[in-house]
């Protein structure tokens, strides 16, 4: 059972570490997902086309008013959100009871069936159910954040999780162009903004400005025992 006031670090992979984002679409397939699914009542996605957001290389608005919808009632408030080639992670809240094993369920069920049938391919994509922790440790919940926008890094500097990294400003500049998560919007560089509830978080940050800061001091500073805590994978 999911409390409404609990906050939960989420986290997916794909079966056998295999890649389950292969193209751009795949990323802003998933992106859309994320905010149409979040809807207590059922949505039907596959008829969107979303090739328009695709072709863009500037900021999509997913709430586009010419995708004629309903208000939603969410199942979740998300609060942060990173795609990477083989998993996922997102930062939730519930917004009804047990919102978030349902919208989970929605959320890789939907994306499951478009990866298979785009890539023709059969089977299971995900690797058993996700998983899901909650955040009890205030220590923890103020880490989360940094961590989850960080992961990108493993993609071009991997050596940061060892506090290797040798070009902080490179890096930083390097996840203000990573579309697939959050981290650009808390920067106060539009990239995704109806997808994430972000003002819990900012309030707790003092601002997009006091945000960018505090990352790249955290990268800076961060220590290696507290981070391994924040680790799902």
């Amino acid at each position: 059972m999911y409390n409404m006031s609990e906050i939960y670090h989420v986290l997916s992979r794909g079966v056998d570490k295999r890649k389950i984002f292969l193209d751009k679409g795949d990323y802003f397939r998933f992106i859309h997902n994320l905010f149409v699914l979040n809807n207590q009542k059922v949505v039907y996605t596959t008829h969107y086309n979303l090739e328009k957001f695709e072709s863009q290389n500037k900021y999509v608005d997913i709430a586009s008013p010419h995708i004629k919808r309903e208000l939603r009632k969410l199942l979740a408030n998300i609060h942060a959100f990173c795609l990477m080639p083989n998993h996922y992670h997102l930062l939730l809240s519930p917004s009804t009871e047990n919102g978030i094993p349902k919208f989970m369920k929605k959320l890789n069920m939907a994306y499951a069936k478009y990866f298979n049938q785009k890539h023709k391919r059969k089977g299971t994509l995900f690797e058993s159910r996700y998983k899901a922790i909650l955040v009890s440790k205030s220590n923890h919940f103020l880490n989360l954040p940094y961590y989850i926008h960080l992961n990108p890094l493993d993609l071009e500097f991997p050596e940061w999780r060892e506090r290797k990294l040798n070009n902080y400003n490179k890096a930083i500049n390097f996840l203000n162009q990573y579309r697939w998560s959050s981290h650009m919007d808390y920067s106060n560089i539009k990239n995704f903004p109806s997808v994430t509830d972000r003002k819990l978080l900012l309030d707790i940050f003092g601002g997009e400005e006091k945000y960018k800061q505090s990352i790249n001091k955290w990268l800076k500073e961060m220590e290696i025992g507290s981070m391994r805590e924040l680790v799902l994978e």
